[in-house]
């Protein structure tokens, strides 16, 4: 029976797991973190991810934890709105993505073995396998190794080099934590802006806590992605300044959240997804950024697509090349974001009044009452 190891127990990898299991192979899922990370903002699921959803029976349960968000609306310094933009659009779910995760591991874990805590310290790849040995100590074989563990991807940092090389800085730093759901108006996404800089709240109709989001305009700033008290004083100076709207509320309610989360906007872009017995999935090989819309959407239709090419030939270098292949298009497609961030963050003043006469004269936003 092929032994594979699966890194990172989000969406990528649960959902490789469990295709994996299904085909027939023993797959080891590894998690960093001492359990799931339930946390997260929204996520979508549209056109070939629902699809895998479905065939993992899971779609029904998807559509009832349904964020059912009606749209955003931007406001001005007295919460008054300015406009609304209806996102709706047919055939798209949008899912927290902590309520994913648990439904992918209802699924998983019965064919599953999955390791909370540890990770990859090292690998050593030989004609026959891999040889993996983990931060906690213990040492294992396995015929295939798949990184699934997202942006800073350890897989990729030990198989393809240093992450400098793959990732894309997008201009922007993000923000997201658990934020009092009175700040916010229910079933809406609200958005304030300032010259470079958003603060908002994310209320879904299906969840009593809502979101604080934060999006600053920002060179690549030097710090360490796992440090989070590094990364809270970084949202303190982009924004501890400011004292209108909501900001200070949304903004203590966050420092204050062990379940805040800070990170670049940025891409990976690689030659290739493989090298010899390692392959990556998700973010860890194609992230397209929040401001795409289509994490999930890439993770859940890659991981799919890898188990399938997988189980369909025993030679995992044809596996990996028709995986990609057949990958490539939808990635290349979804990272290609346009003017989303610009649009939600403008740069000055004047950037905000044009964005919102643009759109208005677009028909994308539609004027308060």
């Amino acid at each position: 029976m092929t032994e594979i190891l699966v890194v990172g127990a989000s969406i990528a990898g649960q959902t490789l797991a469990y295709w994996l299991a299904r085909h027939g192979m023993r797959a080891t899922l590894v998690e960093r973190a001492p359990r799931l990370r339930t946390g997260g903002n929204g996520v979508d699921l549209r056109d070939e991810a629902t699809e895998v959803a479905a065939r993992m029976g899971i779609l029904p349960r998807v559509r009832a934890a349904a964020a059912d968000v009606r749209g955003m609306k931007f406001v001005d310094a007295a919460d008054r709105a300015v406009a609304r933009v209806n996102m709706s659009r047919n055939g798209e779910i949008e899912i927290m993505r902590g309520d994913l995760v648990g439904l992918l591991h209802e699924v998983a874990e019965p064919e599953v073995e999955y390791v909370f805590g540890d990770s990859v310290r090292s690998m050593e790849e030989d004609a026959g396998g891999v040889t993996v040995s983990f931060e906690g100590g213990t040492t294992r074989r396995f015929d295939l190794v798949v990184g699934a563990d997202g942006l800073h991807s350890s897989v990729r940092r030990l198989a393809f080099g240093p992450e400098e090389g793959a990732l894309r800085h997008m201009g922007h730093y993000f923000a997201f934590a658990n934020a009092d759901s009175a700040l916010g108006e229910d079933r809406w996404v609200t958005m304030y802006n300032l010259p470079g800089k958003m603060a908002g709240l994310y209320r879904s109709g299906n969840h009593a806590q809502a979101k604080a989001y934060f999006i600053f305009r920002s060179a690549p700033l030097a710090h360490d992605h796992r440090d989070a008290e590094q990364h809270r004083t970084l949202l303190k100076e982009a924004f501890g300044h400011e004292t209108s709207w909501r900001v200070r509320e949304l903004l203590d309610g966050a420092l204050a959240d062990p379940d805040f989360y800070f990170d670049a906007l940025s891409q990976v872009h690689l030659p290739s997804w493989s090298s010899g017995r390692v392959a990556l999935v998700g973010d860890a090989a194609y992230c397209a950024s929040p401001a795409s819309g289509a994490g999930a959407e890439l993770a859940v239709v890659g991981a799919y697509r890898l188990a399938e090419e997988l189980a369909g030939t025993s030679d995992h270098q044809i596996a990996f090349r028709r995986y990609e292949e057949g990958h490539r298009e939808l990635v290349k497609r979804k990272q290609q974001i346009g003017p989303n961030v610009r649009m939600m963050v403008p740069k000055t003043h004047l950037g905000m009044w044009a964005r919102n006469g643009l759109a208005l004269s677009m028909g994308l936003l539609a004027r308060s009452s």
